[in-house]
């Protein structure tokens, strides 16, 4: 479950850079060393390093450190939380849309009756 100390603020800002994002979507595919992770970035080792931290920071991913090699694997709990967020917002505006297009029908239906 997300920590409530980590908002979901603190996550989109993070998924707003799209250099997390290439990060995020490499964990997709399953866990990478940090490495890995580099390979396909045009940056240092150290760059990448701090963009994990940061994702670490907003419980999207999880580390582990086994020898001089660190793991990253995304935490599904937090992406089950962030859909939870989302698919309520979804419910809500599909609401909206249903109560608009009830109005928008009305005066068609009161023209059809005699």
């Amino acid at each position: 479950m997300l920590d409530h100390s980590t908002g979901l603020g603190d996550i989109f800002q993070a998924l707003a850079d799209p250099t997390r994002r290439a990060i995020f979507e490499q964990l997709g595919t399953g866990p990478r060393s940090v490495s890995e992770i580099a390979l396909p970035l045009d940056m240092t080792l150290a760059a990448v390093v701090q963009h994990v931290q940061l994702l670490e920071n907003c419980q999207l991913i999880t580390t582990q450190k086994q020898g001089r090699v660190r793991t990253c694997r995304i935490r599904p709990e937090t992406l089950k939380t962030l859909e939870g967020w989302l698919n309520q917002r979804r419910r809500q505006w599909d609401q909206h849309f249903d109560r608009l297009a009830a109005v928008l029908d009305e005066p068609a239906l009161k023209r059809k009756k005699p």
